[in-house]
């Protein structure tokens, strides 16, 4: 069973109208969810002894969502991840978009989809949200009509993106939430375990574009098909995090994508997606500067984000999966965070 609670979170300022907060519960799982940005504010789950823990990092307050951070719990589009320069070319036309993180467009551009107010309704098991994504919306060519939908069954969390254009755009829709298994606010990762099932991954450029090239994981850093203690694994190899897209599957049915076990609490979490990427973050960027729930300070490494995806900068780069959604056709793909106890 599944139960689905729905609430004031509070108000945006200069009347830009109300967020509300969804809360899915079932007897493994409790998720709320607010209507800004489609953000999962709070995850509690429970460890090998049935205490309950929050996973995600975050704020407890809408104050702190509306402040300048990092995407965290938040739905990011029109398209996720980075475009080279901010530009791109559909049909012979060339498409400038805002650059918000110099010298490239990031996750959508200033006002991308993390910080819109969407639509909510709710379902028997979850929340749906809609809205539309006006014609040149941060650069982006024709209207796109968007669905984000969150379902609960036991310990899956199930998000569905669907999406439908007027003109042709790219599309590439993803969730930003920041895990740590230990809970929200220890002070890293260093003890999670991580498998990605990938064979290949995307070197970057010095402003983490992909250079275009395949490469194998196979002897590298970026071999995490058998499982690595993180803190370990990145002393061994001399590298300060990852920010990379790993290759996943082509195909279109849901594929398994990734597993995190915190040995501490007896936590894991797999990821099973129908993208045919994944951006492994181990939130690099994070100084400790932000204060979120109960306090919690968030330094560099305390938390992982696993952003399923189509492959960064794809609309510059013909050999990347198909990127653009075309009048008629439908974009559609899910993401399942699964979680247990071992």
């Amino acid at each position: 069973m599944v139960s689905v609670t729905r609430a004031v979170f509070g108000e945006l300022p200069s009347g830009g109208g109300t967020v509300e907060k969804f809360q899915l519960r079932s007897d493994q799982l409790s998720v709320d969810i607010i209507s800004w940005g489609c953000t999962i504010t709070a995850l509690h789950v429970k460890d090998r002894q049935g205490k309950a823990s929050d996973v995600v990092l975050g704020f407890a307050e809408l104050e702190g969502y509306l402040q300048k951070q990092p995407y965290f719990g938040a739905v990011v589009g029109r398209v996720a991840n980075r475009i080279a320069k901010g530009r791109f070319t559909v049909d012979g036309k060339e498409y400038h978009l805002p650059i918000n993180r110099e010298p490239n467009s990031l996750h959508g551009g200033f006002r991308g989809f993390d910080k819109v107010l969407w639509t909510p309704q709710v379902l028997s098991n979850g929340v749906q949200f809609s809205r539309v994504s006006p014609d040149g919306e941060e650069g982006y060519p024709g209207e796109l009509k968007v669905w984000v939908t969150y379902t609960l069954d036991g310990g899956e969390l199930v998000i569905n993106y669907r999406a439908q254009a007027s003109q042709t755009t790219p599309v590439n829709l993803t969730n930003h939430s920041y895990f740590n298994l230990a809970g929200q606010g220890s002070p890293d990762i260093y003890d999670h375990e991580v498998t990605i099932a990938a064979e290949a991954y995307l070197p970057v450029d010095e402003t983490l574009i992909p250079t275009g090239v395949i490469a194998p994981v196979e002897g590298t850093a970026f071999d995490l098909r058998k499982p690595v203690e993180l803190g370990k694994h990145l002393q061994d190899f001399h590298i300060p995090g990852f920010d990379h897209n790993f290759c996943l599957q082509g195909s279109k049915e849901k594929h398994f994508c990734a597993r995190v076990r915190h040995a501490g609490s007896g936590r894991i979490l797999e990821v099973y997606t129908t993208q045919p990427g994944v951006q492994f973050y181990t939130a690099n960027f994070l100084d400790g500067t932000l204060r979120g729930k109960n306090g919690a300070v968030y330094p560099k490494h305390s938390g992982f984000c696993l952003e399923t995806q189509n492959w960064p900068d794809a609309v510059n780069q013909p050999q990347f999966p198909p990127v653009l959604l075309r009048p008629g056709e439908e974009y559609n793909h899910t993401t399942c965070f699964k979680f247990s106890v071992a």
